[in-house]
């Protein structure tokens, strides 16, 4: 057997440790794509529907590109995929590449609105009317995943939008792997519940993520699992099942239906912004309150979650009194 093999070069026989290989090692190419057309029943609009699961401009989980096309990053159930969506006249083109390919495409028709029905919305304001008639493309998304919304949910309590893209962006390129298949660089999926309960204190700290709410994702991810049970019920037993969770409350719960249920009634309650926008919009009302703003879209009910997108998108928001938010940052202290 000693004579039978070349030995292989090491660190210790070639000088500065570098093996020459001739022609180099070929580099591999990504595996084909699945593949998926859908045919949706009405207009679609790609950057209306799935833009809500945009976390910030550097989401490493979301990527639109100049062609109209959307890649996303999700971990399934299946495990890691990469998915890309773009749009041909009336159809809709679906690729996916990694274990979790079959199920994002099988998921693809939910994920662009197939279960929203937006014919049963009545609109009740001119507001509202206008907004629809220029936005036929809208409808609401269903992941069918609850911790990919669940924890950029939580990161955005109580602080500004920017810190929050800041730290999911911060966690996700670091702790999270890469998205399988050609996606644009640097695109990864998020982590597993397990890696995400074991990153440490002070890297939360340096992502400028306070105790409270690591502590409340520490807790989420202990219970994954039942989390993405929640799925299979109803949107308002979902709520209940998440508001379990010591600091998860109805503004987090109903952020995160809207995504992984396509809730069109889910209405966010405790929000900093939403209930001045839709009392200036509706009643001209700036300084509304949640229960205010919960009278004025009382004729919407069933369809409240709807009725307040087509609100932020008509673009009557009122203008700023005072200055902006101060954004902090925790990391460096």
């Amino acid at each position: 057997m000693a004579g039978r093999f070349t030995p292989r070069p090491t660190r210790t026989t070639v000088r500065g440790g570098h093996v020459a290989v001739p022609g180099g090692i070929p580099r591999q190419a990504p595996a084909p794509a699945r593949v998926r057309t859908w045919v949706p029943d009405g207009p679609l609009d790609l950057g209306l529907v799935l833009g809500p699961l945009r976390r910030g401009p550097g989401d490493p989980t979301f990527r639109a590109m100049p062609d109209g096309s959307v890649w996303r990053a999700s971990r399934t159930p299946a495990g890691p995929g990469t998915l890309r969506v773009g749009a041909r006249g009336t159809e809709v083109r679906g690729e996916a590449w990694g274990p979790g390919a079959e199920w994002l495409l099988e998921q693809l028709p939910e994920l662009l609105g197939a279960a929203d029905d937006p014919s049963v919305f009545v609109p009740r304001h001119r507001v509202v009317a206008m907004a629809r008639h220029r936005r036929p493309g809208l409808r609401l998304t269903r992941t069918g995943l609850v911790m990919e919304s669940l924890i950029p949910s939580i990161l955005e309590q109580k602080v500004t939008t920017d810190e929050a893209y800041r730290a999911w962006r911060l966690l996700v390129r670091k702790y999270g792997e890469p998205a399988p298949g050609p996606a644009p660089g640097r695109m990864c999926v998020i982590p597993d519940a397990r890696t995400w309960a074991l990153i440490p204190s002070w890297e939360w700290h340096r992502a400028g993520v306070d105790n409270k709410r690591a502590s409340t994702i520490l807790r989420a991810v202990r219970v994954a699992a039942r989390m993405e049970e929640a799925t299979r019920m109803t949107p308002a037993l979902a709520q209940a099942r998440l508001e379990v969770v010591p600091g998860v409350g109805p503004w987090t719960s109903a952020e995160v239906v809207q995504r992984s249920h396509g809730a069109p009634d889910a209405v966010t309650v405790g929000d900093l912004h939403l209930p001045g926008i839709v009392g200036f919009a509706l009643a001209g009302d700036r300084d509304a309150d949640d229960s205010v703003m919960l009278e004025l879209l009382e004729p919407y009910a069933g369809q409240r979650h709807r009725a307040a997108r087509l609100i932020l998108l008509s673009g009557r928001v009122p203008g700023r009194r005072a200055p902006r938010m101060p954004r902090g940052d925790i990391g460096r202290l």
